[in-house]
Protein backbone atom coordinates (compact mmCIF):
# COMPACT_ATOMS: atom_id res chain seq x y z
CA UNK A 1 0.00 0.00 0.00
CA UNK A 2 1.20 3.47 -0.52
CA UNK A 3 1.26 4.90 2.56
CA UNK A 4 2.96 2.51 3.86
CA UNK A 5 5.38 2.35 1.08
CA UNK A 6 6.39 6.09 2.13
CA UNK A 7 6.82 4.76 5.76
CA UNK A 8 10.45 3.59 4.27
CA UNK A 9 10.86 6.44 1.55
CA UNK A 10 9.71 9.18 3.54
CA UNK A 11 13.08 11.64 4.67
CA UNK A 12 13.60 12.98 8.02
CA UNK A 13 12.11 16.67 8.29
CA UNK A 14 14.58 19.39 10.28
CA UNK A 15 12.18 21.00 12.22
CA UNK A 16 11.84 22.99 15.49
CA UNK A 17 9.53 21.48 17.60
CA UNK A 18 8.40 24.95 19.06
CA UNK A 19 6.96 25.56 15.58
CA UNK A 20 3.39 24.90 14.81
CA UNK A 21 3.41 24.98 11.68
CA UNK A 22 6.19 23.58 9.70
CA UNK A 23 6.57 24.59 5.51
CA UNK A 24 8.60 21.15 4.04
CA UNK A 25 8.07 21.66 0.75
CA UNK A 26 6.42 24.18 -1.85
CA UNK A 27 2.54 24.15 -3.12
CA UNK A 28 2.07 22.27 -5.90
CA UNK A 29 3.05 24.19 -9.48
CA UNK A 30 0.65 23.92 -12.61
CA UNK A 31 -2.93 25.32 -13.86
CA UNK A 32 -5.76 26.50 -11.23
CA UNK A 33 -6.96 23.03 -9.77
CA UNK A 34 -9.96 22.39 -7.42
CA UNK A 35 -8.61 21.49 -3.43
CA UNK A 36 -10.25 19.30 -1.69
CA UNK A 37 -10.41 19.92 1.88
CA UNK A 38 -11.61 16.83 4.78
CA UNK A 39 -12.34 16.29 7.62
CA UNK A 40 -11.08 12.85 9.52
CA UNK A 41 -11.94 12.14 13.21
CA UNK A 42 -9.72 8.96 13.52
CA UNK A 43 -10.26 7.95 16.52
CA UNK A 44 -6.12 8.39 17.68
CA UNK A 45 -6.87 9.11 20.68
CA UNK A 46 -5.09 7.24 23.41
CA UNK A 47 -5.55 5.71 26.62
CA UNK A 48 -2.27 7.92 28.34
CA UNK A 49 -0.48 10.61 27.44
CA UNK A 50 2.72 10.04 24.70
CA UNK A 51 1.03 6.70 24.20
CA UNK A 52 0.13 8.19 20.60
CA UNK A 53 3.79 10.06 20.41
CA UNK A 54 5.19 6.06 20.43
CA UNK A 55 2.70 5.11 18.05
CA UNK A 56 3.71 7.18 15.32
CA UNK A 57 7.52 6.87 16.27
CA UNK A 58 7.62 3.10 15.73
CA UNK A 59 5.61 3.41 12.49
CA UNK A 60 8.46 6.26 11.09
CA UNK A 61 10.99 2.99 12.08
CA UNK A 62 8.14 0.85 9.90
CA UNK A 63 6.20 -0.96 12.84
CA UNK A 64 2.76 0.08 12.18
CA UNK A 65 -0.56 -1.07 13.97
CA UNK A 66 -3.69 -1.69 11.91
CA UNK A 67 -5.75 1.08 13.07
CA UNK A 68 -3.54 3.36 12.47
CA UNK A 69 -2.25 1.83 9.26
CA UNK A 70 -5.87 1.65 8.49
CA UNK A 71 -6.51 5.56 9.05
CA UNK A 72 -2.59 6.18 6.75
CA UNK A 73 -4.61 4.16 3.67
CA UNK A 74 -7.67 6.19 3.70
CA UNK A 75 -5.84 9.20 4.50
CA UNK A 76 -3.48 7.78 1.29
CA UNK A 77 -6.74 7.09 -1.40
CA UNK A 78 -8.57 9.83 -0.46
CA UNK A 79 -5.67 12.46 -0.87
CA UNK A 80 -7.09 15.50 0.75
CA UNK A 81 -5.25 18.88 -0.11
CA UNK A 82 -6.15 20.29 3.48
CA UNK A 83 -7.04 17.77 6.02
CA UNK A 84 -8.59 18.65 9.82
CA UNK A 85 -7.79 15.11 12.30
CA UNK A 86 -9.83 14.93 15.42
CA UNK A 87 -9.31 12.74 18.34
CA UNK A 88 -5.68 13.20 17.75
CA UNK A 89 -3.70 13.74 20.83
CA UNK A 90 -2.05 17.11 21.62
CA UNK A 91 1.39 16.97 23.10
CA UNK A 92 3.33 20.47 24.09
CA UNK A 93 6.44 19.40 21.86
CA UNK A 94 3.94 18.89 18.79
CA UNK A 95 5.91 15.53 18.47
CA UNK A 96 2.71 13.59 17.28
CA UNK A 97 1.73 16.37 14.57
CA UNK A 98 5.09 16.29 13.38
CA UNK A 99 5.07 12.26 12.93
CA UNK A 100 2.38 12.46 11.56
CA UNK A 101 2.74 14.97 8.34
CA UNK A 102 6.08 12.76 8.01
CA UNK A 103 4.05 9.39 7.77
CA UNK A 104 1.21 10.95 5.81
CA UNK A 105 3.54 13.55 3.56
CA UNK A 106 2.32 16.79 4.34
CA UNK A 107 4.52 19.22 4.15
CA UNK A 108 2.68 22.04 6.16
CA UNK A 109 1.00 21.38 9.54
CA UNK A 110 -0.56 22.71 12.23
CA UNK A 111 -1.81 22.29 16.43
CA UNK A 112 -2.13 24.01 19.46
CA UNK A 113 -3.80 23.27 22.92
CA UNK A 114 -6.88 21.46 23.41
CA UNK A 115 -9.08 22.10 26.59
CA UNK A 116 -9.45 18.04 26.93
CA UNK A 117 -8.32 17.07 29.99
CA UNK A 118 -6.88 20.76 31.75
CA UNK A 119 -8.45 21.04 35.24
CA UNK A 120 -10.69 23.90 35.66
CA UNK A 121 -10.71 24.04 39.57
CA UNK A 122 -14.33 23.95 39.33
CA UNK A 123 -17.06 20.88 39.71
CA UNK A 124 -18.45 21.53 36.53
CA UNK A 125 -20.24 18.22 36.59
CA UNK A 126 -21.59 18.48 39.98
CA UNK A 127 -20.33 15.69 41.39
CA UNK A 128 -19.58 17.38 44.99
CA UNK A 129 -15.83 17.12 44.55
CA UNK A 130 -13.36 18.80 42.03
CA UNK A 131 -11.22 16.87 39.93
CA UNK A 132 -11.25 14.18 36.98
CA UNK A 133 -12.03 14.52 33.41
CA UNK A 134 -15.77 15.69 34.11
CA UNK A 135 -14.32 18.70 35.96
CA UNK A 136 -11.64 19.67 32.99
CA UNK A 137 -12.49 22.23 30.48
CA UNK A 138 -12.98 19.49 28.04
CA UNK A 139 -13.89 15.91 28.72
CA UNK A 140 -10.49 14.10 29.04
CA UNK A 141 -8.15 11.79 31.28
CA UNK A 142 -5.04 14.48 30.57
CA UNK A 143 -4.48 17.63 28.62
CA UNK A 144 -4.38 17.36 24.95
CA UNK A 145 -6.60 13.99 24.57
CA UNK A 146 -9.22 14.26 21.68
CA UNK A 147 -6.92 17.31 20.10
CA UNK A 148 -6.97 18.16 16.74
CA UNK A 149 -4.40 18.54 14.46
CA UNK A 150 -4.64 20.25 10.80
CA UNK A 151 -2.23 19.07 7.59
CA UNK A 152 -2.36 20.65 4.45
CA UNK A 153 -0.23 20.83 1.16
CA UNK A 154 -0.95 24.69 1.14
CA UNK A 155 0.89 27.09 2.92
CA UNK A 156 -0.66 28.00 6.23
CA UNK A 157 -0.32 31.79 6.87
CA UNK A 158 1.29 31.17 10.39
CA UNK A 159 1.29 34.87 11.68
CA UNK A 160 -2.69 34.90 10.80
CA UNK A 161 -4.23 31.80 12.83
CA UNK A 162 -6.47 32.56 15.56
CA UNK A 163 -7.58 30.19 18.02
CA UNK A 164 -10.11 31.08 20.53
CA UNK A 165 -9.49 28.23 22.98
CA UNK A 166 -10.24 30.58 26.31
CA UNK A 167 -13.35 32.26 24.85
CA UNK A 168 -15.89 32.10 28.00
CA UNK A 169 -19.17 30.08 27.43
CA UNK A 170 -20.93 33.26 29.52
CA UNK A 171 -19.61 35.99 27.00
CA UNK A 172 -22.08 34.24 24.24
CA UNK A 173 -24.45 36.95 24.24
CA UNK A 174 -28.37 34.62 24.53
CA UNK A 175 -25.72 31.21 24.96
CA UNK A 176 -28.36 28.67 25.83
CA UNK A 177 -26.54 27.74 29.28
CA UNK A 178 -27.95 24.99 31.12
CA UNK A 179 -30.50 25.04 33.47
CA UNK A 180 -32.16 22.94 36.21
CA UNK A 181 -35.10 21.49 36.25
CA UNK A 182 -36.41 24.04 38.97
CA UNK A 183 -35.18 26.73 36.49
CA UNK A 184 -31.84 27.81 38.93
CA UNK A 185 -28.29 27.68 36.63
CA UNK A 186 -26.43 24.18 36.83
CA UNK A 187 -23.40 26.04 36.80
CA UNK A 188 -22.45 28.01 39.95
CA UNK A 189 -21.61 31.69 39.36
CA UNK A 190 -17.77 30.90 39.96
CA UNK A 191 -17.91 27.90 37.17
CA UNK A 192 -19.42 29.96 34.69
CA UNK A 193 -16.48 32.59 35.35
CA UNK A 194 -13.98 30.40 33.43
CA UNK A 195 -15.85 28.13 31.85
CA UNK A 196 -14.74 28.07 28.48
CA UNK A 197 -17.13 27.30 25.05
CA UNK A 198 -14.87 24.93 23.54
CA UNK A 199 -14.81 21.78 24.38
CA UNK A 200 -11.63 20.96 22.75
CA UNK A 201 -11.12 24.16 20.95
CA UNK A 202 -12.20 26.61 17.66
CA UNK A 203 -9.45 27.74 14.82
CA UNK A 204 -9.31 29.59 11.99
CA UNK A 205 -6.54 28.74 9.75
CA UNK A 206 -5.62 30.20 6.92
CA UNK A 207 -4.35 28.55 4.24
CA UNK A 208 -2.68 29.96 0.68
CA UNK A 209 -3.81 28.80 -3.39
CA UNK A 210 -2.09 30.89 -6.10
CA UNK A 211 -2.56 34.59 -4.11
CA UNK A 212 -5.99 33.80 -2.38
CA UNK A 213 -6.63 32.71 1.32
CA UNK A 214 -9.07 30.45 2.66
CA UNK A 215 -9.75 29.88 6.22
CA UNK A 216 -10.17 26.82 7.42
CA UNK A 217 -12.45 26.96 10.44
CA UNK A 218 -12.10 23.31 12.72
CA UNK A 219 -13.46 22.46 15.65
CA UNK A 220 -14.63 19.31 17.67
CA UNK A 221 -17.88 20.59 19.26
CA UNK A 222 -18.26 17.97 22.89
CA UNK A 223 -21.01 15.12 22.19
CA UNK A 224 -24.43 16.07 22.77
CA UNK A 225 -25.13 13.01 25.40
CA UNK A 226 -23.24 12.13 28.63
CA UNK A 227 -25.44 14.59 30.69
CA UNK A 228 -28.79 14.77 33.00
CA UNK A 229 -31.81 16.77 32.11
CA UNK A 230 -30.31 19.67 32.05
CA UNK A 231 -28.82 18.52 28.76
CA UNK A 232 -25.45 20.21 29.40
CA UNK A 233 -23.73 18.69 27.00
CA UNK A 234 -26.53 18.90 24.09
CA UNK A 235 -26.48 23.13 24.84
CA UNK A 236 -22.56 23.15 24.99
CA UNK A 237 -22.78 21.45 21.47
CA UNK A 238 -25.35 24.08 20.52
CA UNK A 239 -23.30 27.01 20.93
CA UNK A 240 -20.02 25.70 19.86
CA UNK A 241 -21.55 25.04 16.85
CA UNK A 242 -23.34 28.69 16.28
CA UNK A 243 -19.88 30.04 16.95
CA UNK A 244 -18.99 29.80 13.47
CA UNK A 245 -22.16 30.50 12.65
CA UNK A 246 -21.56 33.69 14.35
CA UNK A 247 -17.80 33.95 13.25
CA UNK A 248 -19.05 34.23 9.35
CA UNK A 249 -21.62 36.60 9.95
CA UNK A 250 -20.26 40.31 10.34
CA UNK A 251 -22.91 41.46 11.93
CA UNK A 252 -22.98 38.98 14.65
CA UNK A 253 -19.60 38.29 15.45
CA UNK A 254 -18.67 42.00 17.23
CA UNK A 255 -18.90 39.76 20.29
CA UNK A 256 -16.40 37.11 19.59
CA UNK A 257 -12.85 37.09 21.13
CA UNK A 258 -9.68 35.20 20.38
CA UNK A 259 -6.90 34.46 22.66
CA UNK A 260 -4.37 36.99 21.77
CA UNK A 261 -7.24 39.61 22.20
CA UNK A 262 -8.50 40.08 19.04
CA UNK A 263 -12.23 40.81 18.31
CA UNK A 264 -14.52 40.02 15.66
CA UNK A 265 -15.20 37.53 13.04
CA UNK A 266 -14.24 37.48 9.35
CA UNK A 267 -14.38 39.67 6.80
CA UNK A 268 -17.67 40.56 4.38
CA UNK A 269 -16.75 38.18 1.13
CA UNK A 270 -14.13 36.12 2.93
CA UNK A 271 -13.16 32.81 1.85
CA UNK A 272 -13.58 29.92 3.84
CA UNK A 273 -14.64 25.97 4.49
CA UNK A 274 -15.73 24.95 8.26
CA UNK A 275 -14.65 21.44 8.79
CA UNK A 276 -15.30 18.71 11.86
CA UNK A 277 -16.70 16.49 14.04
CA UNK A 278 -19.88 18.55 15.16
CA UNK A 279 -20.94 15.71 16.77
CA UNK A 280 -25.29 16.72 15.24
CA UNK A 281 -27.14 14.99 13.08
CA UNK A 282 -29.85 17.32 11.30
CA UNK A 283 -32.84 15.31 12.29
CA UNK A 284 -31.54 12.17 14.49
CA UNK A 285 -30.02 11.55 17.68
CA UNK A 286 -29.58 13.30 20.61
CA UNK A 287 -28.53 17.38 19.86
CA UNK A 288 -30.88 20.13 19.98
CA UNK A 289 -33.46 20.66 17.37
CA UNK A 290 -31.52 22.56 14.50
CA UNK A 291 -27.89 22.81 16.04
CA UNK A 292 -26.59 21.47 12.90
CA UNK A 293 -29.06 23.75 10.86
CA UNK A 294 -27.31 26.57 12.23
CA UNK A 295 -24.29 26.18 9.99
CA UNK A 296 -26.78 24.43 7.01
CA UNK A 297 -29.07 26.87 6.29
CA UNK A 298 -26.43 29.82 7.01
CA UNK A 299 -26.83 32.01 4.26
CA UNK A 300 -22.92 32.69 3.81
CA UNK A 301 -22.39 28.63 3.24
CA UNK A 302 -22.85 26.28 -0.17
CA UNK A 303 -24.96 23.64 0.70
CA UNK A 304 -25.72 22.94 -2.88
CA UNK A 305 -23.96 19.15 -2.39
CA UNK A 306 -23.91 16.63 0.16
CA UNK A 307 -21.23 14.33 0.62
CA UNK A 308 -22.45 10.58 0.32
CA UNK A 309 -21.51 7.33 0.08
CA UNK A 310 -22.31 3.52 -0.82
CA UNK A 311 -21.78 2.33 2.37
CA UNK A 312 -23.99 4.76 4.52
CA UNK A 313 -26.78 3.21 3.20
CA UNK A 314 -25.72 -0.33 3.30
CA UNK A 315 -25.43 0.18 7.27
CA UNK A 316 -28.49 1.72 7.91
CA UNK A 317 -29.51 -1.94 7.83
CA UNK A 318 -27.58 -2.92 10.90
CA UNK A 319 -31.29 -2.61 12.59
CA UNK A 320 -32.69 0.14 15.00
CA UNK A 321 -32.88 2.61 15.81
CA UNK A 322 -31.47 3.23 12.19
CA UNK A 323 -34.76 1.82 10.68
CA UNK A 324 -36.62 4.79 12.17
CA UNK A 325 -33.93 7.49 11.43
CA UNK A 326 -35.25 10.58 9.14
CA UNK A 327 -31.75 11.45 7.89
CA UNK A 328 -30.93 10.05 4.43
CA UNK A 329 -28.51 7.44 5.32
CA UNK A 330 -26.31 8.24 2.55
CA UNK A 331 -25.24 11.46 4.07
CA UNK A 332 -24.32 9.59 7.51
CA UNK A 333 -20.85 9.62 8.40
CA UNK A 334 -20.57 8.06 11.47
CA UNK A 335 -21.11 3.55 12.68
CA UNK A 336 -22.07 4.74 16.28
CA UNK A 337 -23.74 1.38 17.75
CA UNK A 338 -26.89 0.67 17.46
CA UNK A 339 -30.23 0.37 20.24
CA UNK A 340 -29.07 -2.84 21.42
CA UNK A 341 -25.92 -1.37 22.84
CA UNK A 342 -27.25 1.72 23.71
CA UNK A 343 -25.94 3.74 21.10
CA UNK A 344 -28.17 6.24 18.64
CA UNK A 345 -27.80 4.24 15.29
CA UNK A 346 -25.50 5.88 12.51
CA UNK A 347 -25.54 9.63 12.12
CA UNK A 348 -24.45 12.85 10.11
CA UNK A 349 -21.69 13.95 12.58
CA UNK A 350 -18.74 14.96 9.87
CA UNK A 351 -19.07 18.15 8.00
CA UNK A 352 -17.18 19.97 5.32
CA UNK A 353 -19.07 23.33 4.53
CA UNK A 354 -17.49 25.77 2.31
CA UNK A 355 -18.49 29.45 1.60
CA UNK A 356 -21.12 30.57 -0.68
CA UNK A 357 -18.26 31.78 -3.60
CA UNK A 358 -16.83 28.46 -3.29
CA UNK A 359 -18.22 26.48 -6.07
CA UNK A 360 -18.16 22.63 -5.27
CA UNK A 361 -17.17 20.17 -7.84
CA UNK A 362 -17.12 17.21 -6.13
CA UNK A 363 -17.79 15.54 -2.88
CA UNK A 364 -17.87 12.32 -0.88
CA UNK A 365 -17.52 10.44 2.17
CA UNK A 366 -15.18 7.41 2.55
CA UNK A 367 -17.43 4.33 3.51
CA UNK A 368 -17.49 1.73 0.88
CA UNK A 369 -20.28 -0.98 0.77
CA UNK A 370 -19.26 -4.90 1.41
CA UNK A 371 -17.33 -5.73 -1.74
CA UNK A 372 -16.41 -2.13 -2.84
CA UNK A 373 -12.84 -1.37 -3.07
CA UNK A 374 -11.62 -0.10 0.58
CA UNK A 375 -14.42 -2.20 2.93
CA UNK A 376 -11.81 -3.37 4.54
CA UNK A 377 -10.90 0.18 5.96
CA UNK A 378 -13.94 1.10 7.67
CA UNK A 379 -15.68 -2.62 8.16
CA UNK A 380 -18.05 -3.19 10.52
CA UNK A 381 -18.88 -3.62 14.54
CA UNK A 382 -16.46 -3.39 16.87
CA UNK A 383 -13.41 -2.58 17.34
CA UNK A 384 -13.54 -0.75 14.59
CA UNK A 385 -10.88 -1.15 11.77
CA UNK A 386 -10.01 2.26 11.75
CA UNK A 387 -12.53 5.05 12.93
CA UNK A 388 -16.22 4.35 13.60
CA UNK A 389 -16.23 8.04 11.79
CA UNK A 390 -15.63 8.36 8.30
CA UNK A 391 -13.57 10.76 6.33
CA UNK A 392 -15.90 13.54 4.63
CA UNK A 393 -14.10 15.52 1.89
CA UNK A 394 -15.48 18.17 -0.69
CA UNK A 395 -13.75 19.45 -3.88
CA UNK A 396 -13.92 23.62 -4.31
CA UNK A 397 -12.89 25.91 -6.95
CA UNK A 398 -11.17 28.91 -5.28
CA UNK A 399 -12.72 31.95 -7.27
CA UNK A 400 -9.94 34.03 -9.13
CA UNK A 401 -6.88 31.36 -7.95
Amino acid sequence: MAARQRLVLVTVFLMALTTLAVPAGAERDGPPRSLRFATFNASLNRFNAGDLVSELDAALAGVVGPQLGAVLEIIDRTSPDVLLVNEFDYDGDHAAAAAFAELTGYPYWYTAPSNTGIPSGQDLDNSGGVGGPGDAFGFGFFPGQFGMAVFSRLPIDTDEVRTFQTFLWADMPDAMLPMNPDGSSWYSDDALAVFRLSSKSHWDVPVRHNGKVVHFLVSHPTPPVFDGPEDRNGTRNHDEIRFWADYISPARSGYIYDDDGGWGGLEKGANFVIAGDQNSDPRDGDSVPGSAQLLLESPHINTKVTPTSTGGVWAAGQGAPNDTHLSDPAYDTADFSEAAFGGPGNLRADYVLPSKALRIVDAGIFWPAPGEDGFELTGFGFPVVSSDHRLVWVDVWVPGA
